[in-house]
């Protein structure tokens, strides 16, 4: 990994180690050390600037559908090449299009096919670019050479379409774009000529010098506002999607959110924090239930706030509690509640059973708003695993969310979080903040392998895992265990996991599918029939990753593995329990889970 000095370019600026390490040497400095020590690390940055005098990467992007622009790429890039230019020719399938604002220097050679589309290989950087969701790219020049065939009406209508919307995104271009037709040998000629003219003199005379004027001015910027769980960043949401199939029980989203105004850096293993709103139906609803309009006048944190709105984002309105039930019996004096008070099974399990809405619904009072909010919690915001890596995605957040539902006698009911979540859509705006999870990181040895398990939406560290492992080319193996409801169904990223198997990157997935069979099969049933090699990974340094719920999939998971060390490692139970315990010490056993 290669992360230095270019705060430009990567939005972490240092490696995991290179945190490790500081954090060991600042941990126990006062403020006063610690504003010394910024000075200092100041005065060396603007003392050793770290510019090289070196030609900037000109990247050169092939789109191609019948293989013309890909062969003519080829001879632009060695062309480029023998007048000492840096080139890096990619084609536009292999195109990390998300990062595509980093580039200096982007040379697109496009051909055109069928009604004027881009080839196939390009779709997706087209789609993405053509998108609300393209970034600038003011900081990017570029030039294009289109391939067609002008007896077609949309003669070079892909190329034509790439230079219109690069400019529009604030790129400079760098000569006019080519709209070449069959046949095109005197065109590249002239182009190429007149392109290596112009890169050499706007690398010399522009890129360079700006390259030294923004490194100075990037050391002398601060990092970026410390966005916490008091103090979120408003961020905009790109994308919902709902992953699973239209016949499954379950409604998982995967949700894009945008952080490129804010400096926020995370590390795969994360959790995302997101401050939510209730639902408007459910605050009209229990309103209405306790006799209130919602116009009443409440104080809360010493402002003076109408009870409709304190409702909407002070207040957790959905999570059910003991001490809430007992609250409400008090208020209510209702004889149904003061019956289990002093039950603490029947307690239990009515305050989980019935949210907040039906056990008012169901044994009714008129309130005040100021006796309302007293049985009230303070609403705090949710946690949500990151489903990527930043090295990967750059200026997003990706979090995997499985929108809670469920029905109460007739009645529709569902998560805080999950259902405004669930009503989000692009453009909305999200209050969020990271929350650091330093006991759930891949080891900072690369080459050790890491088995990872995890069953429905804890699948979603293990994508960022996964994204991160091939940004770092770590050499360690990787093993996947999931388990979800249908295979056809509910088998989340799948395409992004096929894809890892066939890079070589994912080397064994193991699936568990509960409902796919009269007997259920759950993800601790294929741990333990894959005991040897589980064992025979664990012997080679693996580390073991459990991410999803605590009460259920983890505890039963753990003591299959309890049983894999004991029969493999040849050890009675209270060992086994030694040698797990040992691994949690060696941070080689890591659990995320909730």
């Amino acid at each position: 990994m290669d992360n230095s000095l270019g705060f430009s370019e990567f939005k972490i600026p240092i490696t995991l180690e290179q945190l490790d390490k500081l954090q060991s040497i600042t941990i126990d400095l006062s403020k006063s050390q610690l504003l010394w020590i910024s000075g200092y690390i100041w005065g060396i940055a603007n003392k050793n600037t770290f510019i090289k005098e070196e030609t900037p990467i000109i990247t050169i992007i092939s789109a191609s559908q019948t293989g013309n622009a890909r062969r003519l790429a080829q001879w632009f890039n060695e062309q480029l090449k023998s007048a000492k230019l840096n080139t890096n020719l990619i084609n536009a399938s292999n195109y990390k299009f998300k990062k595509i604002q980093q580039e200096k220097i982007l040379i697109l050679i496009i051909s055109t096919q069928g009604e004027g589309e881009p080839p196939e290989e390009s779709t997706s950087l087209y789609k993405f670019l053509m998108s609300k969701r393209a970034p600038k790219m003011t900081n990017t020049s570029f030039a294009v050479f289109g391939l067609g065939d002008s007896s077609y009406e949309f003669f070079s209508k892909a190329g034509k379409d790439f230079d219109k919307r690069l400019d529009a995104l604030g790129a400079k271009r760098l000569i006019n774009r080519v709209d070449a037709d069959i046949n095109y040998e005197d065109q590249k000629e002239k182009w190429c000529n007149l392109l290596i003219n112009q890169l050499k003199y706007y690398i010399t005379n522009n890129l360079l010098k700006q390259d030294k004027k923004n490194f100075i001015q990037n050391v002398n910027k601060n990092i970026g506002v410390d966005y916490t769980k008091n103090n979120p960043f408003n961020a905009c949401c790109l994308v919902n999607q709902k992953i699973t199939g239209k016949n499954s029980e379950k409604d998982i989203r995967h949700i894009e959110i945008d952080i490129s105004k804010s400096n926020i850096y995370y590390y795969p293993g994360d959790a995302l924090g997101i401050w939510y709103k209730n639902n408007t139906n459910l605050i009209s609803e229990i309103l209405n239930l306790v006799g209130l309009k919602g116009n009443e006048k409440v104080k809360i944190q010493n402002k003076i706030l109408l009870i409709k709105d304190a409702l909407k984002k002070h207040f957790e309105l959905t999570k059910n509690s003991k001490n809430i039930v007992k609250k409400y019996a008090i208020l209510s004096k209702n004889n149904n509640l003061f019956s289990i008070l002093n039950d603490n099974y029947q307690l239990t399990k009515y305050s989980n059973l019935y949210p907040i809405v039906d056990m008012i619904r169901l044994n009714p009072s008129k309130l005040t708003p100021e006796q309302l909010i007293s049985l009230l919690r303070p609403l705090t915001p949710r946690l949500y695993s990151i489903s990527s890596s930043q090295n990967e995605v750059e200026n997003e957040i990706h979090i995997t969310v499985n929108i809670v539902s469920f029905y109460i006698e007739n009645y529709f009911r569902g998560g805080g979080a999950s259902t405004w979540l669930s009503n989000c859509i692009e453009g909305d705006m999200i209050d969020i903040f990271i929350e650091r999870n330093d006991h759930f990181r891949l080891p900072l040895d690369h080459t050790l392998p890491i088995i990872m398990i995890g069953a429905g939406t804890g699948i979603s560290p293990f994508r960022a895992f996964m994204q991160q492992r091939e940004y770092d080319g770590a050499s360690g193996k990787n093993w996947l265990f999931f388990g979800n409801h249908c295979f056809t169904e509910d088998f989340l990223y799948q395409l992004e996991w096929q894809e890892y198997i066939k890079k070589g990157l994912l080397n064994k997935i193991s699936l568990a599918w509960s409902r796919d069979q009269s007997e259920k099969i759950y993800i601790q049933d294929k741990i333990r029939d894959n005991g040897n090699d589980v064992w025979y990974w664990i012997k080679e340094g693996a580390h073991i990753y459990i991410c999803g719920n605590a009460n259920s999939m983890a505890k039963d998971v753990e003591k299959v593995l309890l049983e894999i060390i004991a029969r493999h490692g040849h050890m009675n139970f209270t060992k086994a329990e030694d040698f797990l315990n040992d691994l949690r010490i060696e941070h080689r056993y890591k659990r995320d889970v909730y």
